[in-house]
């Protein structure tokens, strides 16, 4: 008898898609794609899989829904680029569309999976210092990410699925092996670049890809969770700790601060924005926790030396 339950990963090409492709298989489900080119990748690297079923085509979508026990959307064009007005549009399109167009193939099937989560973003909140934003409690920021997140939200919100649970994860800042954020992090620390950046004071929330993954088949298991659900571990530094930890990791022992302008001159140059390193985000996991969830990544420092080993 097969007892193996399957997923539906959207967006799997990226660093969290290809990773958690390799950790399902691992765990004995069976998962299909959809995608838009044949690089749909492993965990560890590209390889030449086709994709399931691929944007735009209705019955593709339908067929690779139906049946399936878990969906996972992480479709959306990275946001490390210039706000210009091309690619604010990509940015919003990318995410509300794919949405969307989920919403209505679930909407089609006879057999729709039990649980959709749909990648959202701590970045919803507002720029908070002073207190940590949960789930009940936080306030929304504003600005251009801030509302591409409510958009996001809305459009799966929007969706008539009765039959599926959806679930938006307001995910922080995602470490791990051979993706996210330590690499130009570490490239920094080794140029003797690895000091606070502005003030210092900006909260970094972040969260270990496994422990995301490990969240997603928590919240897919809990029935009884509802509504929005903030995935950051609790152990949340200021930019001037992070820094620290990140030097302590590469073995720099100095790292110049990076004054504003510094900052704002240095993203035109490599066409990003300040605000990914400026904003402070303190998400606040209230709903995994009360849950009873246990991060197993739940430490910073220990957490970027151990990526830095795997990745060395």
């Amino acid at each position: 008898m097969n007892n193996s339950k399957t997923v539906v990963l959207a967006g799997a090409s990226g660093f969290i898609g290809r990773y958690f492709r390799t950790r399902f298989e691992r765990d004995g489900w069976q998962v299909r794609t959809i995608g838009r080119t044949d690089r749909t990748g492993t965990g560890t690297g590209p390889d030449t899989r086709s994709p399931t079923a691929r944007w735009g085509d209705d019955d593709g979508l339908t067929r690779a829904l139906n049946g399936a026990d878990l969906l996972v959307n992480l479709a959306g064009r990275s946001v490390n680029c210039r706000y210009n007005a091309g690619n604010r549009v990509q940015i919003l399109g990318s995410r509300v569309a794919t949405t969307a167009e989920l919403g209505r193939a679930v909407g089609r099937c006879s057999a729709p999976p039990a649980t959709w989560l749909n990648a959202s973003t701590g970045t919803i909140y507002r720029h908070a210092e002073d207190a940590p934003q949960s789930e009940q409690e936080g306030e929304l920021g504003e600005g251009f990410s801030v509302d591409v997140a409510k958009a996001w939200e809305s459009a799966l919100a929007g969706s008539e699925t009765p039959l599926t649970r959806r679930i938006p994860l307001r995910i922080s800042i995602v470490l791990g092996p051979g993706g996210g954020v330590m690499r130009p992090l570490g490239n920094l620390a080794r140029l003797g670049l690895g000091g606070p950046m502005g003030s210092g004071s900006q909260k970094f929330s972040w969260v270990h890809v496994e422990d995301l993954y490990r969240s997603v088949l928590f919240v897919h298991q809990r029935t009884d969770i509802t509504g929005p659900v903030n995935v950051a571990s609790p152990d949340v530094v200021d930019n001037r700790e992070l820094m620290r930890l990140v030097r302590r990791a590469c073995g720099a022992r100095f790292g110049a601060p990076t004054p504003v302008w510094l900052l704002e001159l240095g993203a035109v140059l490599i066409r990003t924005e300040t605000e990914l390193v400026l904003k402070s985000r303190w998400v606040q996991p209230r709903k995994l926790l009360d849950a009873g969830f246990i991060f197993r990544h739940a430490e910073l420092g220990s957490t970027l030396q151990d990526i830095m080993r795997r990745t060395a």
